[in-house]
């Protein structure tokens, strides 16, 4: 099992980002969380097979259909935090 964290910017705030992002996630089966942060992004964090967090991460440009993704960065984690998906 693989772990990463991901920031993304954009309107991603108030557009269902994170529960489509929630939605996805589970389909993948893929655990972790999405939240909100002050500063307008999303962190997004995710646990599951490097294969399901590859088609994730890329997934994560897409988004809601009312967001606009400008940026997504993700970096490797050692471990995720949390062992199921949530939207705090």
């Amino acid at each position: 099992m693989s772990s990463r964290m991901c920031y993304v910017s954009g309107r991603v705030q108030g557009v269902f980002y994170r529960e489509t992002t929630r939605n996805k996630a589970l389909s993948l089966g893929i655990t972790g969380h999405a939240i909100n942060l002050t500063d307008g992004r999303v962190e997004v964090l995710m646990s599951g097979s490097s294969q399901q967090l590859d088609i994730f991460e890329t997934w994560l440009w897409e988004g809601s259909t009312w967001s606009s993704v400008s940026d997504v960065q993700c970096h490797s984690i050692n471990s995720a935090q949390s062992e199921y998906f949530t939207t705090g």
